[in-house]
């Protein structure tokens, strides 16, 4: 029996290209229940994307969970292996409160995690993928990668006052240069201080331009150590066709107690929010008492149900008029259905549908 595309939901047929894709590059399905112990998600409220949770008492008592997330349950039913690396692709449903929505909803994503003894190699695997997810879906994306690692080392050497750096932070994040102008004639900051946070609002147009402009700025060792695993990265991306679809761009880095090192996120045109987004998540792992590291990515397949369902010009390509005899209809059907074409047997003409074609059965076959 043929697959006809055409049944085939957007969202359902990119779910399809994703799943072929990682299982080609060894990454084998991961399925989870839909449930897990509410305690897992209370304990790491922060790094969900909403804290709303649906929670239930199951019939032992324990008070349990609708997941919320995917990347948490797969992290809390794994284990650390030294030497191991775990590569691990998933099709799973989440249940959120989307921001701005006043009911849940089920969410259907798909994506990857790595976790392990993770290295460069792993690193740039994974965003080659995430950079493939997106063209699988539209030849017109747009992906921006930034460094926790290296914004984080910049902040702490800058040596700001607590309060003055998660405000310079969330400056970085919504790119108001307004209040980090304000911020600095308040802290009266010498121009050597300035100059690294100043950077993180600059929009890049080459890599290149990028790392030079880090590399006047990084004099520290842990920035330095950041700046020299970021360029590995993006010298990796400069050798791929993807490099024109990449930019560097900080203002996504909204989460440094979880995550660590290089952070992304993927855009496509038709689509107003990021579909993808991922990076790596150590400081996660950390909190939850793993010594592996990890990175790994989601694509939101309901945002891309904006991108159109169902095109057909037609509600059933024939109408198909039975006669007398039964068996002979559905043979016919049978044989004119079978290159996909969709067919309805009918007594007589529909008004409530549209169609290609009416064929009648006379005799022994359609005319």
């Amino acid at each position: 029996m043929q697959i006809d595309p055409k049944v085939l939901k957007k969202d359902e047929e990119i779910a399809y290209k994703l799943r072929s894709l990682y299982r080609r590059f060894g990454y084998s399905q991961y399925t989870m229940s839909k449930f897990e112990e509410y305690s897992l998600y209370a304990k790491n409220k922060d790094f969900l994307i909403s804290d709303a949770i649906i929670s239930f008492t199951d019939t032992h008592g324990r008070l349990m969970a609708l997941k919320p997330d995917v990347t948490l349950s797969i992290v809390n039913n794994s284990q650390d292996a030294a030497g191991h690396v775990q590569k691990m692709y998933y099709d799973e449903n989440v249940y959120r409160l989307p921001k701005g929505a006043h009911s849940f909803k089920e969410i259907k994503q798909t994506g990857l995690e790595c976790i392990g003894d993770i290295t460069c190699l792993e690193v740039c695997e994974v965003i080659m993928l995430a950079l493939r997810s997106l063209e699988s879906i539209s030849d017109e994306y747009i992906f921006e990668i930034s460094h926790v690692g290296l914004l984080e080392a910049l902040l702490d050497e800058a040596a700001l006052p607590h309060k003055a750096e998660k405000r310079v932070l969330s400056c970085i994040i919504s790119k108001n240069t307004g209040e980090l102008e304000q911020i600095f004639e308040e802290l009266n900051l010498c121009e050597e201080k300035k100059a690294r946070l100043e950077v993180f609002f600059r929009n890049f147009q080459s890599f290149a331009e990028a790392l030079e402009a880090f590399g006047k700025v990084c004099t520290g060792e842990e920035s330095a150590k950041a700046l020299s695993e970021f360029e590995t990265v993006l010298n990796f991306i400069s050798s791929t066709s993807f490099a024109k679809h990449t930019k560097v761009n900080f203002s996504l880095t909204n989460n440094m107690n979880y995550y660590s090192g290089i952070a992304f996120r993927g855009y496509i045109s038709g689509v107003p929010t990021g579909i993808l987004s991922g990076g790596q998540y150590d400081n996660l792992m950390r909190k939850m008492g793993r010594k592996a590291r990890a990175v790994g990515f989601a694509v939101y397949l309901d945002a891309l149900k904006r991108l159109g369902g169902d095109d057909r010009e037609y509600d059933v390509d024939i109408i198909l008029l039975a006669g007398d005899d039964i068996a002979v209809a559905i043979r016919a059907a049978e044989t004119l259905s079978f290159d996909n074409t969709s067919v309805r047997i009918c007594s007589e003409i529909p008004q409530d549908i549209t169609y290609r074609q009416v064929l009648s059965i006379a005799g022994k076959g359609a005319k």
